[in-house]
């Protein structure tokens, strides 16, 4: 089973006013970009017309191996946007998604005293609801101690007032609150005070499924070791990816394993990815990965994945020295409780079976390349809640 054809809608759009800015931003899916002359007709492009005379455009980021946080740290701020803005590969260390660490300082520092950052409106509207739920709450609680008073004392009760969404009004509790919720309109006179520049200490993380799809399918990133800056080749990288899943990693019993942590997850990854997904994590919603059409500035995540292993031979389970997460027969009521999170916020469930070839028809030699992940199988289950009161039609 496949995901080429939803189970539901697409995941719901993103609003805002920078649709057609976005469209622009992040026009291109993969850091790897194809361009042909102007001159040649559309036709060309339908046909592969153009022979050698199409260009293949490769940034050539460069990351720096870290095997302490498992990951790969892209800290040239022109690789880090093009990596995000083409296929929204990592996520900025100081950021929520994209590396916007500087821009939001910039933004602070001009909005000082003058009007609210977007995380300070945020944080009113997040304060505004709490505190209207709980003006809510008392109110109901008033009625109902007035109703039961009335009854007690043989009298009608007095009319209760309950706040709605459109009737509450928030209160002004801080010199923050009362700022304007965004710059006010520049005077074609007013002087504009420079600011001294800010240093960007932001860097963007790629997991190592992100850092090897790019570096094995795209080569577009270069991997520095992190102790001599040097260059790492595919086969060191290979090993290196799998070693930081073994601790200690001189022990034998780690060594030409099948079922390691980072081969079950990458084939994952790479199952999605070459289908044409955004694949993000999604540890936010209880899951493994969380799967986008475009992008997370387009659209809401519309699948949460599960990524279950499966031994193609139950033996190498027994002797296997990783604890790979829900390889152990889950519980319904976990499964139940999963579904449900995600469901509630418009994600259908995807469980996906990741079945690790036996240890005893893979070679040495052909685990110590990518070349075994051919023996890899995947397939994917899509699961939806089942709720009789909505569904008896």
């Amino acid at each position: 089973m496949s995901l080429i054809t939803p189970s539901r809608q697409k995941g719901s759009p993103k609003g805002g006013g920078r649709r057609a800015e976005n469209n622009r931003i992040y026009a291109h899916p993969l850091p790897l970009v194809f361009s042909a002359p102007e001159s040649r007709s559309r036709i060309g492009h339908v046909l592969g017309l153009f022979g050698t005379n199409t260009r293949l455009e490769n940034p050539h980021c460069e990351g720096v191996f870290d095997p302490a946080t498992r990951s790969v740290w892209v800290t040239n701020e022109k690789d880090s946007m093009i990596l995000w803005r083409r296929g929204f590969f990592g996520k900025g260390d100081l950021s929520r998604s994209e590396p916007s660490w500087l821009a939001r300082q910039v933004n602070a520092r001009k909005a000082a005293g003058k009007y609210m950052t977007s995380e300070e409106v945020r944080e009113k509207r997040r304060a505004e609801r709490k505190q209207f739920k709980m003006d809510r709450a008392a109110a109901i609680a008033r009625a109902a101690a007035e109703a039961e008073a009335a009854f007690a004392e043989g009298r009608e009760a007095a009319p209760a007032f309950i706040p709605s969404g459109a009737t509450w009004k928030p209160h002004q509790s801080s010199e923050i609150s009362s700022l304007p919720e965004g710059p006010p309109e520049k005077h074609p006179d007013e002087v504009v005070e420079e600011l001294e520049p800010l240093e960007n200490v932001e860097h963007l993380q790629l997991t190592l499924q992100e850092a090897f799809f790019l570096v094995w399918n795209l080569d577009c990133l270069t991997v520095l070791d992190p102790h001599t800056r040097e260059p790492m080749d595919l086969r060191r990288i290979w090993q290196s990816f799998q070693e930081v899943h073994c601790i200690p990693v001189d022990l034998p019993v780690y060594a030409n394993r099948c079922d390691n942590i980072f081969l079950v997850n990458y084939a994952a990854y790479h199952y999605y990815r070459s289908l044409g997904w955004v694949v993000k994590g999604g540890i936010k919603f209880c899951v493994d990965l969380l799967l986008y059409k475009r992008g997370p500035v387009f659209h809401h995540a519309e699948f949460a994945v599960v990524v279950i292993p499966v031994y193609e031979d139950p033996a190498d389970k027994e002797s296997s020295p990783f604890n790979l997460p829900n390889s152990d027969t889950f519980s319904w009521s976990w499964l139940s409780t999963i579904n449900r999170v995600n469901a509630q916020v418009q994600k259908t469930l995807i469980l996906t079976y990741v079945t690790i070839p036996a240890q005893s028809r893979v070679s040495a030699d052909l685990l110590s390349s990518p070349a075994c992940l051919a023996l890899y199988s995947v397939r994917d289950v899509v699961l939806r809640r089942f709720i009789p009161a909505r569904m008896r039609d």
